[in-house]
């Protein structure tokens, strides 16, 4: 789909960089493909992948994805409205694909039109395929690329979701929970050891976002 290509675009670089990462760390071509294929979390398996250890500290593993993570829970809430309808089987796979790039433009497509099963799956699983294809390149390529970072290929995630996050924009009040959200993961991330600005931050934008007063309509009718 057209609409999925600026994702696979930036989900290019951002999975070459993983996978190159994961074979510096030690992990096999089957380990990086079943973590990409069943994690599919590229924040949480970099997190992994940077406290990997031979044999690896399972427990600590888990907790750190666990908290990465937990930031799904707001984008599940998020998207749940528009998912509910699609019943059981279908709206518990939604969540399987809703990686942070599908989740934004699903919730921009939802303002826009309409969010449908087709459009949500086709987008999802496009991503998919590219994202598992691409850490398989970048294992590859990892004796050839030393340093990705110093090419800016870590970059390219943000970038992209900056794009994304920009059309949700509406008023000053839609600028107050981004604003929010910066200042509490940028003081985390400052004062509090661990990847805890990650929730923090998500939580700290839902806050101000349930706090705001609902947005006065354009046109209000005068009662008689």
């Amino acid at each position: 789909m057209a609409v999925a290509l600026p994702l696979i675009a930036s989900v290019l670089p951002f999975a070459l960089l993983w996978g190159t990462l994961a074979q510096q760390a030690g992990l096999s071509a089957l380990e990086t493909g079943l973590m990409s294929g069943l994690v599919f979390a590229g924040s949480a398996q970099f997190v992994a992948t940077g406290i990997w250890t031979t044999p690896p500290a399972v427990a600590t593993l888990v907790l750190a994805v666990f908290i990465v993570n937990l930031r799904h829970v707001l984008m599940g809430a998020a998207l749940a409205p528009a998912i509910r309808s699609w019943g059981g089987w279908r709206s518990h796979l939604a969540l399987f694909f809703m990686a942070d790039e599908v989740w934004a433009l699903a919730l921009q497509r939802r303002a826009q039109r309409g969010l449908t099963p087709g459009f949500y799956f086709s987008v999802g699983f496009v991503f998919y395929l590219c994202w598992v294809a691409s850490t398989q390149l970048g294992y590859r390529a990892g004796s050839w690329i030393p340093d990705p970072a110093a090419y800016g290929f870590d970059f390219a995630f943000a970038a992209v979701f900056l794009c994304l996050v920009r059309s949700f924009y509406v008023s000053w009040r839609s600028l107050l929970p981004w604003v929010a959200s910066a200042a509490a993961a940028s003081l985390s991330y400052s004062f509090i050891e661990g990847v805890w600005y990650i929730l923090l931050g998500g939580l700290a934008g839902a806050l101000v976002g349930l706090l705001l007063p609902p947005p006065r309509p354009a046109h209000p009718e005068t009662v008689l």
